[in-house]
């Protein structure tokens, strides 16, 4: 059966014109999808639960619309993130994890337990100048895979906020891969524009969970 064309209406000046489009709603919209699924992870200190039980799995997401509506919805760095709490016992473990799906932020965890991490440290003056760009600029390498190969081997970031300097880290799978490691760390290093005199280390997760002192040596360094 043939369908009839759409009534055309009159306006108040007389003029007709056709019915005004629906307007879709905002879940209608094309999203662009991510190469790879990723995940929230913080930790929540509670001295009467084990570490794993700390871990809170906050959020999954796959699209970059989607990271952005995450990410504008939680605290940053520099302002406590995840912030449920202001004691002093808090801040010392204040720990937030972006990391691919069915990975968890553990060095124990079958993805992570051969990998280690680019680490970079900051200072407590950092804090209010660099965490904040740094820890966005480092999720932007993750999502946009801005490693090119060697983006297989990265399992993810974590950033500690600590009272004696802060820590952010990206996470890959395997410590043996030189060639993937480096590329990583140098265009790592690169997308942060931080000087050459300032060096970031990569460290086995096995060598810093079994470390006697207070650091872990760098099997790489760039």
């Amino acid at each position: 059966m043939a369908t009839s064309e759409p009534r055309e209406t009159e306006t108040e000046e007389g003029r007709s014109e056709s019915p005004t489009a629906p307007v879709m709603s905002p879940e209608q919209y094309i999203k662009h999808p991510l190469q790879h699924r990723w995940a929230l992870w913080y930790f929540k200190n509670d001295k009467n639960k084990s570490w794993t039980e700390n871990l809170r799995l906050i959020s999954k997401f796959d699209t970059v619309e989607d990271f952005w509506a995450l990410y504008n919805h939680i605290q940053q760095p520099n302002n406590r993130i995840l912030d449920i709490s202001s004691s002093t016992e808090i801040l010392k473990c204040k720990f937030c994890a972006f990391l691919q799906d069915g990975i968890k932020p553990m060095w124990e965890d079958e993805r992570n337990k051969l990998g280690g991490r680019w680490l970079m440290t900051l200072s407590k003056q950092q804090r209010h100048n660099d965490l904040d760009r740094f820890w966005m600029e480092t999720l932007l390498c993750l999502i946009g895979e801005s490693f090119d190969e060697a983006s297989e081997d990265v399992c993810g970031a974590v950033v500690n906020v600590r009272p004696k300097g802060d820590k952010i880290s990206i996470w890959t799978g395997n410590c043996q891969n030189r060639e993937a490691i480096m590329t990583i760390g140098q265009q790592y290093k690169d997308r942060l524009s931080l000087p050459l005199k300032m060096l970031i280390g990569y460290q086995s997760h096995d060598d810093t969970s079994s470390k006697s002192g207070s650091t872990t040596k760098n099997m790489y360094s760039v």
